[in-house]
């Protein structure tokens, strides 16, 4: 009877641990959501929410941090368990830096806000939008543990480094014609930059639900259509 109520406290508090993941995966997708809509809108009031939400997303990293290290310890966990409790801190990890790039695309809106504004730049709202999808597609696989949706979405990675890769060559021309253009143009790169590697940390999080469902690696080499190779974060 014993070991039965040791089971079911450890499944109790794995399933705790997984919804707290879930939580905080479903706030950074809303943080992203609202950072690319503040942006759109040149909204500096909905811009200026999103930055101060981004220490909840911080918050509960810890407590999921907290959580799991202590099933680690009181449980010590082995094979299928192990590898849910060790792929919940990884994903924590990845969602906290989704928060903190959709947090940096809040602060550059502002500072765009400041200037006048650039011809329209289609891409950037369409890369938001598909980042977001990816994310919410793998945050879905890995309540469910699906494998295979985890793939679809990695895959679609590709999509944003080519998106990047094109935007980053419109806006190089847009500074090149006129030179009133390279401050909006810079923040605009930043930008880009970010929802890049919101998507590299999707794809992440894709890889550790394959990992998690199947006990295996994705059998394919990383999708990467970014071919400009120019380090810009933050």
């Amino acid at each position: 009877m014993a070991h039965d109520h040791t089971v079911k406290s450890f499944d109790v508090e794995l399933r705790r641990l997984v919804q707290e993941i879930a939580q905080m995966g479903g706030l950074a997708e809303e943080q992203l959501a609202q950072a690319i809509d503040a942006l759109a809108r040149r909204d500096s009031e909905a811009a200026s929410k999103v930055i101060e939400s981004d220490r909840r997303i911080d918050t509960m990293e810890h407590e999921a941090g907290n959580l799991a290290v202590r099933i680690l310890a009181l449980r010590q966990p082995m094979a299928t368990d192990l590898r849910e409790v060790v792929a919940a801190i990884k994903i924590s990890s990845d969602i906290e830096r989704i928060g903190d790039y959709a947090k940096n695309i809040a602060k550059r809106a502002l500072q765009l806000n400041q200037l006048g504004p650039l011809r329209p730049v289609s891409s950037i709202p369409r890369m938001g939008r598909l980042a977001q999808q990816i994310v919410k597609d793998v945050l879905d696989a890995y309540v469910e543990k699906d494998a295979a949706l985890a793939v679809a979405a990695w895959r679609r990675d590709e999509e944003i480094d080519d998106l990047y890769t094109s935007l980053f060559r419109e806006l190089l021309t847009y500074m090149m014609e006129d030179p009133r253009n390279i401050g909006p143009s810079t923040h605009l790169l930043f930008i880009a930059k970010n929802i890049e590697r919101i998507g590299d940390h999707a794809t992440n999080i894709a890889e550790t639900v394959h990992f998690l469902a199947l006990g295996r690696t994705i059998d394919e080499t990383r999708p990467k259509g970014d071919t400009t190779n120019v380090a810009l974060d933050g």
